[in-house]
């Protein structure tokens, strides 16, 4: 069965005028091939769509059931030309999004309200993900870009494309109410030194643990490791329950969790970085959008 969309944009002046001879009118055209259209239409469902008389004709219960869908039909075809340009700017079309759980608590959250204000016909998949998963579904094309922490490995680095986009100090993550810390907003880490650290395993982000490690070193002390989580929430979740202490970007403190208190190094601050990263070949229109928020940002 082949339909024409010209055969349902006859159909329907017919439909609307009940009258062959003032549907061709409206149609710039001829009666007799309006007729032979529509018989061709009919032949094509297999059914009459019309009642025909001398003086007018009526829509048969098939041609009534046809009616809308036909008009339904002929508005999506017309939108389409829209359609295609709103995607081939990306405008419209959908982003697949990984992101490390920091993230979620700095850059994120008004990364997405300003893009979903710009783009509201952008559907965005988001996953929280640690950056090796990241890397590893980046470079099988799993998903267009990662909010993760750098560097990438050589060989991600052959076949995927970086830009920075947040840089934050470390904080201290620590048991609320311990007595050496009470009523102090900035600390130095020989204070704590005694207890437990809790921190992310270097496989899932070598630079973040070796920065935290870094910290310790670098006023001469070995901290002795007391748990390893891969989640953000976890580690912070540990430190409330008072298994040790962690060091964390300054805006994991806007998750306020009872039993945690937040306090800034008298140390040098050690920065983290976050960035995005997508596949150099991908030429997804959504991810040149995406990126040229990033790039205004900056």
């Amino acid at each position: 069965m082949n339909i024409e969309l010209r055969q349902l944009r006859y159909f329907i002046a017919v439909a609307e005028e009940n009258h062959f001879g003032r549907a061709a009118a409206r149609l710039h055209m001829t009666q007799p091939p309006l007729s032979q259209t529509i018989q061709a239409l009919e032949a094509a469902l297999g059914t009459s769509l019309f009642e025909r008389t001398r003086r007018s004709v009526a829509l048969t219960p098939a041609g009534e059931a046809l009616l809308p869908e036909a008009r339904r039909i002929l508005q999506q075809t017309a939108a389409l030309p829209d359609l295609a340009r709103r995607a081939a700017s990306g405008e419209s079309g959908m982003l697949s999004l990984s992101f490390v759980s920091t993230a979620d608590y700095s850059v994120l959250p008004p990364l997405l309200r300003e893009f979903r204000e710009r783009h509201p016909q952008v559907h965005i998949d988001l996953r929280e993900a640690t950056t090796d998963v990241q890397v590893e579904d980046l470079m099988q094309g799993r998903i267009d870009a990662g909010l993760l922490i750098p560097p990438l490995h050589d060989k991600a680095r052959l076949e995927l494309d970086y830009l920075a986009v947040f840089s934050e100090p470390l904080v201290l993550a620590a048991p609320q109410g311990l007595r050496s810390l009470r009523q102090r907003k900035t600390i130095h880490l020989q204070e704590v030194a005694d207890m437990p650290l809790i921190i992310f395993p270097r496989r899932i982000a070598p630079a973040f643990h070796d920065a935290i490690l870094g910290c310790f070193r670098d006023v001469g002390l070995t901290p002795r490791i007391g748990q390893e989580a891969i989640q953000m929430q976890t580690i912070v979740g540990l430190v409330s329950a008072g298994m040790g202490i962690a060091l964390v970007p300054q805006s994991v403190s806007n998750l306020q969790r009872p039993g945690v208190e937040y306090h800034r190094l008298s140390e040098k601050a050690v920065s983290i970085e976050t960035g995005l990263a997508w596949r150099r070949d991908n030429r997804s229109p959504v991810l040149r959008t995406f990126l040229e928020l990033l790039r205004r940002k900056k």
